[in-house]
């Protein structure tokens, strides 16, 4: 037995924090979790979970549209009550959290409700109470940024947009990220006016170019407002809503406005400024490739260290740390580079390995294969939405380096090619396998020519 009251002490019970938690207690090390806000962390209270929820919900509208081609024939016309979603959505949550403490109970680690600082190098303060601790866990995930202007403070936050008390008729998101893209989808299909405000020439910075085209096309056709290259220059109360002025000199006015700016570390009052920890440019903690800060003791996962904020993630990090630090072993490095993703716009995005522009820039020469064409499924609904499928191959070793969708399940579907992917395997196998007919997905195997080289 050490000199300490626990073996690993985690600050944050998000995904990463219990994820990491558990699997240590499971070796056999002494383990205490604090968290003061929500088991789960972002993803399970605010995030992944009650977003992809909405999400389902927005869908529905479509699904009663297209319904009439097939012949379906409505009674009367659809309507939608937010309390209904937004209230079943808390009791689902509930839920989730209850399994979360359960999970910690049954692996005999401790749970402490507050917020935990840290004191030295191999001690915490939570409650009152003093712990020592031989190493010490930081998984306190983002937090919110809203950027300054006049009227900010008018703004919710995505902490805040789940729980409203009155639907928004007209809404807005400011924003170019995950979470603008999906709440401006989500609320345009629920019923909103939906507008959205980004500063860049194409939301989704990072993603495939022909990708964020093609959801920007496919979005303006469903009714999202799409305002680009201008900001809020300001918003301010007026009677039954908020007027907004936009930098390029238009003026809306809407029920509500969402700040999709980004997150940040959620590192405020942990005491890490105590230990001097070295941070990355943007604020986060600095790690090496067994999670350690600069001051061995002290972990970080997850979204505090500036690696992709993807639940997934900091489950996979959570992993590999216990395995460094517990284990018996080395694990091999997390490959961040072939990690897929999905957006839950409508359409939806999925996205594994590199975008075109990467890929051209990496490799002497690539192939581009790409199909857009109209689902099977609008030939009788009517809908115009499209679907495109995208494989990027190394010319050189025939590999798939990188594959894109933007459709109706495309993160389902992308789950799987993401494994063929990350396996290394060739344009000349995915040619090979067989398809699933009629799919959408059997595209990926069964593109044969180049779009481009």
């Amino acid at each position: 037995m050490s000199d300490f009251d626990y073996d690993l002490f985690v600050i944050g019970a998000g995904s990463g924090g219990v994820r990491a938690a558990r699997t240590a207690a499971a070796t056999g090390a002494r383990v205490a979790v604090a968290e003061d806000r929500y088991l789960g962390g972002t993803c399970v209270n605010v995030g992944c979970v009650p977003k992809k929820l909405y999400s389902y919900a927005a869908h529905f509208h479509e699904a009663f549209e297209d319904s009439g081609g097939f012949g379906w024939q409505l009674a009367e016309e659809p309507s939608f009550d937010w309390a209904t979603l937004r209230d079943n959505k808390i009791g689902e949550i509930k839920r989730l959290n209850g399994i979360y403490g359960r999970l910690l109970d049954n692996a005999g680690v401790r749970l402490i409700n507050g917020r935990a600082s840290v004191v030295d190098a191999h001690h915490v303060e939570v409650g009152g109470e003093t712990i020592s601790a031989e190493k010490i866990l930081v998984a306190v995930g983002g937090w919110p940024w809203v950027p300054d202007f006049p009227g900010n403070e008018l703004t919710l936050n995505s902490n805040q947009i789940f729980d409203l008390d009155d639907f928004p008729q007209r809404f807005l998101v400011l924003g170019g990220g995950y979470i603008a893209v999906e709440f401006a989808s989500i609320f345009n299909g629920l019923g909103s006016e939906s507008h959205l405000v980004y500063r860049g020439e194409l939301f989704l910075r990072g993603f495939d170019n022909e990708v964020r085209e093609f959801t920007r096309d496919e979005m303006a056709k469903k009714g999202v407002n799409l305002h680009f290259n201008t900001n809020i220059e300001a918003i301010e109360k007026v009677a039954g809503g908020l007027k907004v002025t936009l930098t390029d000199g238009r003026v809306l006015e809407v029920d509500a406005v969402l700040a999709a700016t980004g997150r940040r570390p959620h590192l405020a009052g942990l005491g890490l400024d105590r230990l001097d920890v070295a941070t990355n440019n943007d604020g986060s903690l600095k790690v090496n490739e067994r999670f350690e800060t600069s001051v061995p003791s002290i972990l970080a996962l997850g979204d505090v260290t500036g690696g992709p904020e993807l639940t997934p993630v900091a489950l996979e990090e959570a992993m590999k740390l216990v395995e460094h630090h517990f284990g018996d072993s080395t694990p091999e490095p997390l490959d961040y580079e072939r990690v897929a993703t999905a957006v839950f716009c409508h359409p939806n995005i999925g996205t594994v390995g590199l975008s075109e522009e990467a890929a051209r820039e990496r490799f002497e020469a690539i192939r581009v294969y790409s199909a857009d064409f109209r689902p099977m499924k609008h030939t009788l609904s009517g809908s115009s939405e499209r679907s495109l499928m995208k494989l990027i191959v190394d010319d050189a070793s025939d590999v798939v380096v990188g594959a894109h969708m933007v459709g109706e399940e495309a993160g389902e579907i992308i789950q799987g090619i993401a494994i063929a992917v990350r396996a290394g395997l060739t344009k000349a196998q995915f040619d090979q396998t067989v398809g699933i007919h009629p799919t959408g997905a059997e595209e990926f195997v069964t593109m044969r020519s180049p779009t481009r080289r």
